[in-house]
């Protein structure tokens, strides 16, 4: 969205427009729905994440200032903060053996393009990240996953760039046990 659409579109938020609310959370959401998933592996848990945080928007838009940051990074950090606060009670569970039979399968098929499109995505993610710290996994999204620069990880979960970088490395090194451990060195 362009920026001056943007800044017209928040303005009206703050006045209490609801209609411009409905604007930005059609323009924004799949974002917020591809971090949300991402980091909970559920589509329920994500939706659900991503209705939370919009309603944390709507609260608090007065709170948001161009001057601070950009709006994408604004709404990242309300998501990233959702779904820490999921993360943090969720009950942690181990993969299940069907989860690591659905890996084996993905990481064995002949074609790259095949891997790539495996429909078990999450189940996949749910194998490699189950070591994780919920730190560890959002900087390992983040960084990974949404490609995004150490300067607005920072912005967005508050760590610092060292901090990013530790977690980031220990998340590798995990994920990299995990691939060896269901035989991905083969």
């Amino acid at each position: 969205m362009e920026q001056r659409r943007l800044n017209s579109i928040i303005l009206k938020c703050k006045d209490g427009d609801t209609e411009a609310f409905r604007l930005l959370v059609s323009e924004y959401q799949n974002m917020g729905f591809s971090l949300a998933l991402k980091l909970l592996c559920s589509e329920s848990d994500a939706e659900d994440a991503v209705q939370e945080a919009f309603v944390n928007v709507w609260q608090n838009i007065n709170r948001y200032s161009e001057s601070k940051g950009k709006f994408t990074t604004w709404l990242y950090k309300i998501v990233y903060r959702v779904c820490l606060d999921r993360l943090k009670h969720k009950k942690i569970t181990s993969p299940l053996p069907i989860d690591q039979t659905v890996f084996l399968t993905y990481v064995s098929a002949p074609d790259p393009e095949q891997q790539l499109m495996n429909s078990q995505w999450v189940a996949i993610v749910k194998v490699l990240v189950s070591e994780l710290s919920s730190k560890q996994q959002i900087v390992f999204t983040l960084s990974v996953l949404e490609n995004m620069e150490t300067e607005e990880i920072e912005k967005i979960t508050g760590l610092s760039a060292d901090n990013i970088k530790s977690d980031l490395y220990v998340a590798r090194q995990k994920i990299k046990k995990q691939l060896t451990r269901l035989g991905y060195d083969k």
